[in-house]
């Protein structure tokens, strides 16, 4: 089925969204984007036909879901295409089947399990996929069982992004210090020796449509990738094909798996929404052929070793190792003919992060996702 003319294009802060904001526009859509940030990285760019200032859909869910509802009819979108976090908030309005236009993502049941790093793990065993022995914990008795082999093991929050709180083969002593309820899960699960890979893919209702992994080469801290390259391999397409069929998934997603020395590999996590393997989709036509679920499984056809120059750079300020030799080899993200970001253009997408982090006293990498992040059906959260 054939995408609609105008799109709307979610998470605006994210550099996926400006990646995907150039390919849809250069396969002829008219592109309009939100987000709950003043002035985000791809309202920047010269190829969207407006961004529009939303409300925080984790703090103010019912003002966000009026908002989009509004525009939506205001401007006659026929697709909301969400990037970040904000899709499960997205999902959760549109569960309610009262929103004018349909959402590119499954089923707001379906996100919370994948998203959930317990339940992930629990539907890629029932697909009949090897998994890593993994534990759920929701109380202090669950957690004492599994201290004595804390060593073996990486414990981590169930609702969680970019290993924010990762414990990797931690002392006892460490873990002890853990406080998992059942509105505040943690997983403890057997540490995997091997190499770390990421997959972006698209499907349509069970059926893979393009597939992009990477490996990352330097990433913020433990998690987001900030430079990275391609790699083919039969056993990641395997997996990734085997859980969206177990699932009947539709929309994009994403995968963080283990390939073990003998070349299988095993799953750890699921994001449910884009990653930096977009970025290595550069046609637009092909992209919003896979997006509308036609065609043949869509791969990259260039494989350059890719990434943020400037966020190579500034992950090196301070550090005594240096990465520079990565903005030699690497393509910047934020080129694209006709509408590249200088860096003096992306400093201006970061501030309003920026400042939500000297307001929060949080590191970039959380405040980046405050406004929109989903840490389940208790969230709690507070300004």
């Amino acid at each position: 089925m054939a995408l609609p003319h105008t799109l709307l294009v979610t998470g605006a802060r994210a550099p996926v969204a400006l990646h995907l904001t150039r390919l849809l526009s250069a396969a002829g859509h008219r592109v309009l984007l939100a987000d709950s940030l003043h002035r985000p990285l791809a309202g920047y760019s010269r190829l969207h036909d407006g961004c529009h200032l939303i409300p925080s859909p984790r703090f103010a869910p019912e003002a966000c879901a009026a908002a989009l509802k509004q525009l939506i009819a205001q401007e006659g979108i026929g697709l909301v295409i969400p990037t970040c976090e904000e899709i499960f908030h997205l999902a959760s309005f549109w569960q309610a089947g009262d929103m004018p236009c349909p959402l590119l993502a499954p089923p707001f049941p379906a996100l919370m399990r994948a998203h959930h790093k317990g339940w992930f793990i629990e539907d890629c065993a029932a697909a009949g996929l090897a998994v890593p022995d993994t534990t759920l914990l929701t109380d202090r008795a669950g957690l004492e069982r599994q201290m004595p082999h804390a060593r073996d093991l990486v414990f981590k929050p169930a609702w969680s992004r970019f290993a924010d709180q990762v414990l990797i083969r931690p002392k006892a002593a460490v873990v002890a210090g853990l406080r998992p309820s059942p509105k505040t899960p943690w997983i403890a699960q057997r540490f995997v020796a091997g190499e770390e890979i990421c997959v972006y893919a698209l499907a349509s209702e069970g059926r893979l449509t393009a597939l992009s992994p990477y490996r990352a080469l330097l990433r913020a801290g433990q998690g987001a990738a900030i430079a990275f390259e391609p790699l083919q391999d039969p056993g990641i397409e395997d997996f990734v094909t085997r859980y969206i069929e177990a699932t009947g998934w539709s929309g994009q997603i994403s995968f963080d798996l283990m390939r073990l020395p003998d070349g299988s590999v095993l799953p750890l996590e699921c994001n449910p929404r884009a990653t930096s393997g977009l970025h290595f989709f550069s046609d637009g036509p092909e992209f919003t052929r896979a997006l509308s679920g036609a065609g043949p499984i869509l791969r990259p056809r260039s494989w350059p070793p890719m990434g943020s120059r400037l966020a190579v750079w500034l992950s090196n300020l301070g550090k005594f190792r240096s990465t520079a030799h990565l903005n030699v080899t690497i393509t910047d993200i934020h080129h694209w003919p006709g509408d590249s970001l200088s860096k003096l253009t992306q400093l201006r997408g970061l501030l309003p992060i920026a400042r939500q982090a000297l307001r929060l006293r949080k590191s970039l990498i959380a405040a980046s996702t405050h406004d929109i992040e989903w840490n389940g059906p208790e969230d709690q959260a507070a300004l």
